[in-house]
């Protein structure tokens, strides 16, 4: 069922001791301040020149390790962060990816070092989050043969189960007041606007008990197979989302 009141997940990618210090330190004190339990996406090797942005944070490791003491679950956020592959994702927003179109065994070895990489920095990575959305039939089987079921993305209003996964949606890229639903919200803290810190904060005061966790995602709403009606409800979501990013990319070739 769609759980009502709507519920919310917040999602914060590309977490890596290279990411900026200070732009993540603007939205840090809000966790902690409402209490939020949130998704950090962490890149377990990262190798993307855009994440490199400070210097690397001799504290991240432990930072991370104490904000999942505090209730925070962690994502495995792909492994070096890279795109070089221009597979079909199942979530079908980017054309460049890190894993979709990759061969099953070499996504599987890259899955097997990005866990062993957080598990040896004792985290306990228990959600897989792919860069740009990127991940296929074959990532789906990886996963369950490395023993993660739990993914972030696609676009209905509950939590389901495709593939022998469980996926917990991921529709929004800001606040946005939901009636109904479980909505999780992305944020970059490398490049996230000063404003969106602002709107961040005024949503939290004013939804603040509606904020959910991974743990009690997948225990009070129980994942399951979509509905026809909730399956026609997603496939409308990714068409519409599809078609605003290309109009974006049309726009910006014109002249």
């Amino acid at each position: 069922m769609i759980p009502r009141p709507a519920q919310y997940l917040l999602r914060f990618d590309d977490l890596c001791p290279t990411m900026s210090r200070p732009g993540w330190m603007r939205f840090k004190p809000l966790l902690e301040e409402f209490g939020v339990k949130p998704i950090l996406a962490v890149v377990p090797d990262n190798r993307d020149a855009d994440l490199e942005v400070s210097g690397a944070d001799v504290e991240f490791w432990s930072e991370m390790r104490a904000m999942e003491a505090a209730g925070a679950s962690i994502g495995l956020h792909g492994y070096r962060h890279l795109s070089g592959a221009r597979g079909q994702s199942l979530v079908p927003m980017h054309r460049a990816t890190e894993f979709a179109g990759i061969p099953e065994e070499t996504q599987r070895a890259w899955i097997r070092a990005g866990l062993e990489i957080l598990r040896g920095h004792g985290l306990n990575p228990c959600v897989w989050v792919a860069p740009r959305h990127g991940f296929d039939g074959n990532t789906l089987r990886a996963l369950r043969s490395e023993g993660l079921g739990v993914l972030s993305d696609g676009f209905a209003r509950v939590p389901f189960v495709r593939g022998g996964v469980t996926w917990i949606p991921q529709q929004l890229w800001a606040p946005v007041e939901k009636r109904a639903g479980l909505w999780t919200m992305v944020v970059h803290a490398n490049s996230a606007p000063d404003e969106l810190v602002g709107q961040l904060r005024a949503f939290l005061e004013g939804h603040v008990e509606e904020f959910t966790s991974v743990e009690r995602v997948v225990k009070e709403l129980r994942p399951e197979r979509l509905g026809f009606a909730e399956g026609i409800y997603e496939t409308m979501a990714v068409w519409r989302l599809r078609t605003s990013l290309a109009r974006k990319r049309w726009l910006g070739r014109r002249p």
